[in-house]
């Protein structure tokens, strides 16, 4: 009994300050708990919107100036030896791990470009997972606060409307004055699940379809890369 009074007072108590942060400093320490989880859930996901931003936009810029320097004539042992002494990413750490693997084919003593080809393409495949799951992390959690969020503010919501409704119960009284209140606050909550998933998923859906994008360049590149050395391995062996 003395719980559902203590509902009812929480739910009814006289409302002085109607902002946003009044509601929440007046709801039920549950809906308060919500808010807050999905507050912190909306400012991690925008700190990851923000890094994966500048991660494409400087993953992109690296990938033009490779391919410009790439085709721009220079000897494939230079570019290689410019690149082999730092660390390199995307399309760079592409061509070094490919040129890493023919060079040492061709250091080792009675070697043989029998498998060379296979190698290569084997190794230019790691990388490239290697580079899409770099590119890929975090993302998993846009997508679950996308998903998710709207329905853990809807338990916020629906808590806070039980605890309205029981406030009526216990005092007996259904003005709009002394239900609104509790209704506001339990609304609230879900105005904060769509406030983290909205930009969540939108976030995600446009970083996905750039995953894709910059994974398609990369696989691009490597089939012309291999079709370049296979080239040479022919005129190798045939010599």
């Amino acid at each position: 009994m003395n719980s559902t009074v203590d509902i009812a007072q929480t739910a009814l108590a006289p409302v002085g300050d109607v902002s946003l942060l009044g509601l929440f400093l007046q709801a039920h320490w549950v809906v308060k708990l919500v808010m807050l989880g999905l507050l912190i859930a909306s400012v991690w996901c925008w700190a990851i919107i923000f890094d994966k931003t500048i991660l494409f936009s400087r993953s992109r810029s690296a990938m033009n100036r490779f391919e410009q320097v790439f085709w721009s004539g220079q000897s494939l042992e230079d570019l290689y030896r410019s690149l082999s002494q730092r660390q390199n990413s995307g399309m760079a750490g592409l061509f070094v791990s490919a040129m890493r693997e023919w060079k040492r084919s061709l250091e080792t003593p009675g070697r043989s470009f029998l498998g060379l080809q296979a190698r290569i393409e084997k190794v230019m495949d790691v990388t490239i997972q290697r580079e899409v799951e770099r590119l890929e992390s975090k993302l998993l959690v846009l997508a679950t606060v996308g998903s998710s969020g709207p329905f853990i503010g809807l338990f916020g919501t629906v808590f806070g409307i039980m605890t309205a409704f029981q406030s009526i119960a216990a005092t007996k009284n259904t003005s709009l004055a002394a239900v609104a209140p509790g209704i506001s606050e339990a609304l609230f909550a879900t105005a904060m699940g769509l406030i983290a998933a909205i930009p969540a998923v939108i976030a995600y859906n446009k970083f996905n379809a750039e995953v894709s994008k910059q994974q398609g360049r990369l696989e691009g590149f490597a089939d012309e890369f291999s079709a370049i050395l296979s080239r040479q391995i022919d005129e190798r062996m045939a010599a």
